[in-house]
């Protein structure tokens, strides 16, 4: 697989703020992934994670587009 292919975390933070960053970056056609270890360790039967520890991924090759949204987003917030 291209290393370009390689899903690459971006922002990290609560949910409300993973998922109003990920609608941005949708609105971009920019694709991500939310990574919750807290809700997948409770699914599991185990803890992991805080339920404030909440993982956006997208792949490298969208990185040069979404920067300048991630960049807003943490200045507005």
């Amino acid at each position: 697989m291209n290393s370009s292919h390689e899903l690459i975390t971006i922002y990290s933070g609560s949910e409300i703020q993973v998922i109003l960053l990920r609608g941005l970056l949708e609105e971009e056609g920019i694709f991500s992934i939310i990574q919750n270890e807290f809700q997948s360790g409770i699914a599991a039967g185990f803890g992991g994670g805080t339920s404030n520890t909440i993982r956006l991924k997208i792949h490298e090759y969208d990185l040069e587009k979404a920067q300048p949204i991630i960049e807003n987003f943490i200045s507005n917030n």
